[in-house]
């Protein structure tokens, strides 16, 4: 469990730092997609962004 604890988190730490470069292609900005401030610092949850990447990568890695 800890290991899926620690997958997420950098997970996490990847899609804010790439934040400015998905919003430019579009998946930041979508429906499902959670940003929120907290204590002066804004956190950015990517849930669409990362389910539509997921079946890209799945779909890539299935047909090529």
């Amino acid at each position: 469990m800890i290991r899926w604890l620690i997958v997420i988190f950098l997970a996490l730490l990847i899609f804010s730092g790439l934040r400015t470069w998905l919003e430019k292609i579009g998946l930041g900005k979508l429906p499902g997609d959670f940003r929120f401030r907290l204590f002066g610092r804004e956190f950015f949850v990517p849930l669409a962004s990362s389910v539509v990447m997921s079946l890209l990568a799945m779909f890539l890695a299935r047909y090529l």
